[in-house]
């Protein structure tokens, strides 16, 4: 039953949405502060702190009231107002049911804020984030995340924890399926436009959810691709790759942020003032609060930072995280910390003011149900139009990186074709990792997306996968021992025109505690290749990952391969209209894909060394292996279509600007091939000399263009000092005064080049 008491109608009375005419109060600031200021003064300690504490889901809330254990304490703390937050509550009756609990059987009545990862979508899976990266498509990507904002938001989720914006070069780290790849410029974009779309233009719309730029930072350097691995780093490297990308989601009004698993020179990041408070909350002003990764306070114990969870609960307070996630640090040492003079009240709340203030901007104290609608979360999860949405989106995340002898669209009729590999008929692993929301094994297949364009397709499984089975584990999901498939894959290979291979990882192969230490294709699917590849070489490969693959194999011998990651609930139907022409793929590739694992890490904007090629014939002495070479398998920005592009009439109006100056640079996009197609004209710049040394390239703009037939279209940039800016050994954000050059094309191994100066006068 609600509690009628003094404090409860004094709270209402403060935080009540009194100002009818001002329909718009809500995002105002100063309102939402002047609320925060009064209801804090109402607050106790351990109320302050309730809201600081975050616990996962831990009982069917329209099941039995829990009695005992562990679940009954954290209902009583619950019903308390110890809670804050809860994460993996979903569905409108469950979250209607433990919202009732906060706000009506609560002394304050305070809501809560309810998280979930809807990393790339809720039910409706779009594809997997370093598949969207590939489309190089802000607006498609921003739509994306709106999919993924209004399906959570209609099962009574407000706050997701995304986008993850960390930079990684290295694909053994099974995380970089979540985030945007390897470059900061472009995982900048990615970060602004994902995070607009979880939040769009009124947060507390019920169709939005608040975003979680994570994780903070550094979790992409992880020593060995090993995860949770420690990170250390210059400050040259930190602020200039890894900072950019939080930057521009600070800029974007992201309204919380995550810390992360790894320390960062010594000290994990959740007890890292450097990080949370230095530069999170002073340096760049952001305003939102800051959230514990799972257990990432009492995990500073194990790494040899805290001496037990009470020193973990204080250092993690007094550094900066806000809400503590599923370590039970805050709930059970805060008070005692305060009171013990360790802990200042005023760090308390400061969090609390911040966590409040997201509440509120939310709506949640003017409706605490406003996400809780049967109606609406029946009409728009698994809609026709967000199915519609994520197959635009997986079509345009799609790769070609290779088409020898134009093997390439396959025709629809008349055209013998058989379908070959573990993952063609599957229907779970295109879903992808973080799909906790989803429903197993409903991806369109390969098989059900191609059958559905072509009566000519036969298929045969090849090699059995693993998944399902008994004693299956992720590992091998794919079989490393079993080849009985494989003379039926090649009998109809055999009577095949063309052969197309579904091969790559199974779902759960990549994503978080997945690291590998080989990147090659999984159990004996590189051997079906080439056993295949004897009986018929004209063999289409596509390939269904969350990583970056070693497939040097396949790209010397296999004339056709496709780049189709986890595209999820429409991927069949994707990959089937790209692969009989219907879309021109126009992806590339958002991390460079490295020949073995032994370059990793292997990335486009490496620096150039003082030995960076032989000086003489036979020379050793310089910046090499000997016994591969240092060029990628692909690089980063490469991608085909079925049609060509050709560039030319590259032209600066000045090869020289000043301060406050700017200079126009233009080139010419021809489409020389013979279908429509669109291309991704991507500008790269060279600082050729400065007081740290800089990258061979950097990229600085991209624009997609579509092109008929013989059509020519001029794109532009415009050269500022901003843009080339960078972390100086003056210690700040600066442009330099110097030489440049500046390369525009396809990719990031162009050729096409200009120079330029730039004077800081």
């Amino acid at each position: 039953m609600k509690k009628h008491s003094l404090f409860t109608v004094l709270v209402a009375t403060l935080i009540a949405c009194t100002n009818s005419q001002n329909q718009d109060h809500m995002t105002n600031t100063s309102e939402i502060d002047k609320k925060v200021d009064s209801l804090l003064s109402l607050m106790t300690l351990e109320e302050k702190i309730g809201q600081m504490n975050q616990y996962n889901g831990f009982w069917n809330v329209t099941g039995p009231t829990p009695k005992e254990g562990d679940a009954a304490e954290k209902y009583e703390d619950l019903r308390q107002g110890k809670v804050g937050s809860m994460l993996n509550v979903r569905g409108v009756e469950q979250v209607k049911a433990v919202q009732k609990i906060a706000v009506e059987e609560t002394r304050l009545g305070i809501p809560l804020i309810i998280g979930f990862d809807v990393i790339h979508g809720y039910k409706t899976l779009s594809p997997i984030p370093l598949a969207e990266a590939a489309s190089w498509d802000m607006d498609a990507i921003k739509r994306s995340a709106e999919v993924a904002a209004a399906e959570a938001s209609a099962s009574g989720i407000n706050w997701t924890f995304a986008p993850m914006v960390d930079i990684s070069r290295d694909a053994r780290w099974g995380r970089v399926m979540e985030g945007g790849g390897e470059d900061p410029y472009l995982g900048s974009k990615i970060a602004i436009a994902r995070v607009q779309g979880f939040q769009g233009e009124d947060l507390a719309a019920n169709n939005t959810i608040a975003a979680c730029a994570k994780h903070f930072a550094g979790y992409g350097w992880a020593e060995a691709g090993r995860e949770y691995n420690t990170v250390d780093m210059s400050e040259t490297l930190l602020r200039n790759t890894i900072f950019p990308p939080f930057k521009a989601a600070v800029n974007a009004n992201v309204k919380t942020f995550m810390n992360s698993f790894n320390e960062l020179n010594g000290i994990p990041a959740t007890g890292s003032s450097y990080l949370q408070r230095d530069i999170l909350k002073e340096e760049w002003e952001f305003d939102g609060f800051v959230v514990s990764d799972w257990a990432s306070i009492a995990e500073m114990v194990p790494h040899g930072y805290a001496k037990d969870t009470i020193q973990a609960a204080a250092f993690a307070a007094n550094a900066g995280s806000d809400m503590d996630m599923e370590s039970y640090a805050y709930v059970h040492h805060l008070k005692k910390l305060v009171e013990e003079g360790q802990v200042d009240e005023s760090l308390i709340d400061d969090a609390v003011r911040r966590i409040l203030k997201v509440k509120f901007e939310l709506g949640l104290f003017d409706d605490p149900y406003r996400y809780c609608d049967e109606m609406r979360e029946k009409e728009v999860i698994g809609s026709k139009e967000n199915h519609e949405a994520v197959l635009d989106m997986a079509k345009k995340s799609i790769v070609l990186l290779k088409n020898d002898q134009n093997l390439l669209p396959l025709r629809k009729e008349g055209q013998r074709i058989a379908l070959i590999g573990p993952l063609a008929a599957d229907k779970n692993s295109p879903l992808g990792s973080w799909r906790i929301a989803a429903e197993d094994n409903s991806a369109v297949s390969v098989l059900e997306g191609m059958k559905s364009i072509s009566n000519s397709v036969t298929y045969s499984e090849g090699c059995r996968l693993l998944a399902g089975e008994a004693d299956f584990v992720w590992e091998t999901a794919i079989n490393t021992t079993d080849k009985s498939g494989f003379d039926a894959a090649k009998d109809l290979a055999r009577s095949a025109e063309v052969v197309v291979m579904v091969l790559g990882e199974y779902s759960f192969q990549s994503g978080e505690g997945r690291s590998r230490s080989n990147i090659d294709l999984p159990g004996v699917q590189q051997e079906l290749l080439e056993e295949i590849y004897k009986v018929n070489q004209n063999i289409v490969l596509v390939l269904m990952n969350g990583r970056p693959l070693a497939v040097e194999w396949a790209a010397e011998h296999v004339p056709a391969v496709v780049e189709a990651w986890h595209l999820g609930s429409q991927s069949g139907n994707a990959i089937a209209q790209v692969l009989f022409g219907e879309y021109n793929p126009s992806g590339k590739l958002p991390m460079t894909f490295p020949r073995n694992v032994g370059q990793i890490p292997i990335y486009y904007s490496q620096k150039n060394t003082g030995r960076p090629a032989p000086v003489a014939p036979n020379q050793v002495f310089w910046s090499h292996y000997i016994d591969v070479d240092n060029s990628p398998l692909y690089p980063f920005g490469h991608g085909l279509s079925y049609t060509t592009f050709e560039y030319s009439n590259l032209q600066l109006d000045d090869n020289s600007f000043g301060k406050g100056g700017s200079i126009k640079v233009s080139v010419d996009v021809s489409n020389t091939g013979q279908r429509k197609g669109k291309e991704v004209v991507q500008l790269y710049i060279r600082d050729l000399f400065a007081s740290v040394t800089r990258p061979v390239r950097e990229l600085k703009g991209f624009e997609q263009v579509a092109l008929q037939p013989g059509e020519t279209k001029t794109v532009q940039f415009i050269i500022d000092e901003e843009m080339i800016q960078f972390y100086t050994a003056n210690k700040k954000w600066e442009a330099e005064a110097g030489d440049f050059k500046l390369f525009i094309g396809g990719s990031s191994v162009t050729s096409l080049e200009a120079a330029f100066a730039y004077t800081d006068k």
